[in-house]
C-alpha cells in the first residue's frame, strides 16, 4: 500500500514501498559459446572399456613373442605323446619292421589294470606330499631366519642355499649316494666312530621306507631354495609398518609368520606350492640314480620311472607314453581347479 508523508512546506505527496523485487540487479545474461562437432576430443575406446575387455589386449600382446616360441615346445611333445599313447608301438615297429596299428584306448586300459600301476601312483602321492611339505618348512623357515640374522651370516647362508639349488641333480644324487654307501659311506664311518654298534656295511638302500627317507632328503636339499629366495623376497616386500605393530602388540616370530607373514604371502606361496608339487610328482633322478633304477623288486618306483622301465626296459612305447599322459593329467587338474577356486573368492594371484 501507498504510504502517505506529509510536510509542512510541501504538499502532501505519495512515495511507493519499495519491494524487494525493485532492490534486486538485473540478471545478465552472457552468450555461450557452442563448441563445434570437430572441436570435441575423441575418447578412446580401449580407455573407457570394462575390465576383461581391449584394455587386456596389450598385455596379451607382449607375451605373444614368448609364446610363438614355448607353445611349439610345449605343444608338439604333448601331441606326440599323446598319439603315442593310443598306438601299438614296441621295438618291432620303431625298427620298422611291423606296421604301427592304433589300439585307442587300449594302452590305457592295460595300465589301469595293473595292480602295480596303482602301488606306484600311491607311492608317487605320498613322496611327492612329504617333499612338499618337507620343502617348504625348511624353505619358509630359513626365509624368515634370513630376516633376524646380520649381513654376513645371511650372505653365507644364501650363498651355500643357491650352490645346493645350482648343482645338478646327477651330481647331486652321486654325492649323497657316496655318503651313504656300504662299505665307503662317510655316514656309517662316522656313526660308527662316535660308538653306535650295528652300522657296519649297513645298507641304507635295502629297506624301502629308508630309501625313501634319503632319497627324499635329497630332493628337499634341492628345492629349499627356490622357496627360500622366493619367500625372504617377499617378505621384505612387507611393510615395516605392520611387522613393527605386530612386534608391538607382542606377537612371537611364530605368531607373526601365522598371522601375518603367511597370509600377505599367499600369492606368492599359492606359486611355489604349485612348482614344488610338480617337480616333486615327476622326480625321476634322484630316484633312479640313487635307487638304481627303482630299489630291490621295484620297491621304490615312482610313476616317472616306472614309465621309463615300460617305455625303454620293456620297449613298449606305448604304455609309457600312456602313464606320461596320465601324469601330465593328474598335474594338470589340481592346478587348474586351484587357481579358478583362488580367483573365485576374490584373490588375485
Amino acid at each position: 500500500m501507498p504510504r502517505t508523508v506529509v510536510c509542512p512546506t510541501l504538499t502532501r505527496l505519495t512515495v511507493p514501498r519499495l519491494t524487494a523485487t525493485h532492490l534486486t540487479a538485473p540478471r545478465l545474461t552472457l552468450p555461450v559459446p557452442v563448441r563445434h562437432r570437430e572441436q570435441v576430443p575423441h575418447v578412446s575406446a580401449s580407455t573407457t572399456a570394462p575390465p576383461g575387455g581391449r584394455r587386456r589386449r596389450p598385455p596379451l600382446l607382449l607375451l605373444l613373442p614368448a609364446a610363438l616360441v614355448l607353445i611349439p615346445l610345449v605343444a608338439y611333445p604333448i601331441y606326440q605323446l599323446g598319439l603315442l599313447s593310443v598306438l601299438d608301438f614296441g621295438q618291432a615297429q620303431a625298427s620298422g619292421g611291423v606296421p604301427t596299428s592304433f589300439v585307442g584306448f587300449g594302452n590305457y586300459a592295460t595300465i589301469l589294470a595293473d595292480e602295480q600301476f596303482w602301488t606306484v601312483l600311491l607311492q608317487t602321492v605320498g613322496f611327492a606330499a612329504f617333499c612338499v611339505v618337507a620343502t617348504l618348512a625348511v624353505g619358509a623357515t630359513l626365509a624368515v631366519l634370513l630376516t633376524k640374522v646380520g649381513r654376513w651370516p645371511r650372505l653365507l647362508l644364501t650363498t651355500a642355499a643357491v650352490a645346493a639349488w645350482a648343482a645338478p641333480a646327477m651330481t647331486g644324487s652321486t654325492v649323497w649316494s657316496f655318503l651313504f654307501d656300504t662299505n665307503l659311506g662317510l655316514v656309517n664311518h662316522t656313526l660308527e666312530r662316535i660308538g653306535l654298534s650295528g652300522f657296519h656295511e649297513f645298507n641304507w638302500f635295502y629297506d624301502k621306507w629308508t630309501a625313501f627317507l634319503i632319497v627324499g632328503a635329497v630332493v628337499v636339499w634341492h628345492s629349499f631354495p627356490f622357496v627360500m629366495v622366493t619367500l625372504y623376497a617377499g617378505i621384505r616386500a612387507i611393510p615395516e609398518e605392520v611387522m613393527e605393530a605386530a612386534a608391538l602388540d607382542g606377537a612371537g616370530t611364530w605368531t607373526t609368520f601365522r598371522r601375518i607373514t603367511a597370509p600377505m604371502l599367499r600369492p606368492i606361496l599359492t606359486i611355489v606350492v604349485i612348482q614344488s608339487v610338480i617337480w616333486d610328482f615327476k622326480v625321476f633322478t634322484q630316484i633312479y640314480v640313487m635307487t638304481e633304477g627303482g630299489g630291490i623288486a621295484g620297491q621304490n618306483l615312482v610313476l616317472n620311472v616306472y614309465a621309463y622301465q615300460k617305455a625303454f626296459a620293456s620297449s613298449q612305447y606305448g604304455l609309457g607314453a600312456a602313464i606320461g599322459v596320465i601324469m601330465l593329467l593328474i598335474l594338470v587338474v589340481p592346478t587348474v581347479l586351484y587357481i579358478r577356486g583362488l580367483r573365485r573368492t576374490g584373490n588375485e594371484l
